[in-house]
């Protein structure tokens, strides 16, 4: 599993779990909205595809109150975290170890599948893209959050966190077999795959949206799971790394300075059966 899931280390990280409940808090009051479009049935079944310890997947849950739901991930002690804190929800929504790459469901199985902060973070992107669109039925849709490393945007101090963004994402997916700039990719891999009604929208994480300190929540996550890694697989010394961090977490907590990170929700639909 280790060449599909090269951050496999950082997944499991206890910093990981202090990052997905920041980002859901930042970017589910934005995005939810965004699933009105679908028009989903009320019975309607929902696949989580990398859900993580299941933040998206409850609200998820929450935003449909009849649909089912279903969460799946690799990581077993958030699977574990998630089925504790949701037992409430146990009826229509559940949790199970599959991977994203060969998912259990047979064809057409889901009317709604979401994909959160994943198709970023692993190698073959254009495999699950197909996984993710093979387990769901014709006219149903895909709703993505492809991260994209190059839409993060600070004021410079002593350092110029431009530096930091420019090399760390492209020598971290070089490494890894990654592509952190597949937010802006993504369009022509599924127009590829011929989904249709393609969307690209944007969540603004910045200091106006956003609760200054539920931003610098995600940036702390992701210093305490990364500067190691970065360290070894970037130009960027673990010191450095460190520094940039500390200099942007203390801009987004700087009631006189602006930061943002734009987040692209990415939708398209599954073409329904022809006819005859």
């Amino acid at each position: 599993m280790t060449d599909l899931n090269p951050q496999a280390r950082q997944m499991a990280d206890e910093s990981m779990v202090r990052n997905l409940a920041a980002q859901a808090q930042a970017i589910w009051p934005q995005e939810a909205p965004l699933f009105g479009r679908y028009a989903l049935s009320a019975n309607a079944r929902i696949l989580d595809a990398g859900c993580g310890t299941g933040e998206a997947t409850s609200r998820l849950a929450g935003l449909f109150p009849r649909a089912t739901v279903l969460g799946v991930d690799i990581v077993d002690t958030h699977l574990e975290l998630a089925r504790s804190r949701y037992q409430s929800l146990a009826t229509r929504l559940s949790f199970e170890h599959q991977s994203v790459y060969e998912l259990a469901a047979a064809d057409d199985s889901f009317d709604l599948t979401v994909c959160r902060h994943v198709i970023h973070a692993i190698p073959y992107p254009d495999r699950v893209l197909a996984e993710l669109k093979r387990v769901t039925c014709p006219s149903g849709y895909l709703h993505l959050i492809p991260e994209d490393y190059g839409m993060l945007h600070f004021q410079r101090g002593a350092l110029d966190p431009q530096d930091f963004w420019h090399v760390v994402p492209a020598r971290f997916g070089a490494a890894t077999g990654t592509d952190l700039f597949i937010g802006r990719n993504i369009f022509g891999i599924l127009a590829a795959m011929n989904l249709e009604a393609i969307t690209v929208d944007y969540v603004v994480v910045d200091t106006v949206r956003v609760p200054r300190e539920t931003f610098a929540s995600i940036l702390e996550a992701w210093r305490d799971g990364y500067v190691e890694p970065i360290g070894e697989l970037t130009p960027i010394t673990r010191d450095q790394a460190l520094a940039y961090f500390e200099q942007m977490i203390a801009d987004i907590r700087d009631p006189q300075r602006y930061a943002v990170w734009m987040v692209p929700v990415v939708s398209a639909q599954v073409p329904a059966v022809a006819a005859g």
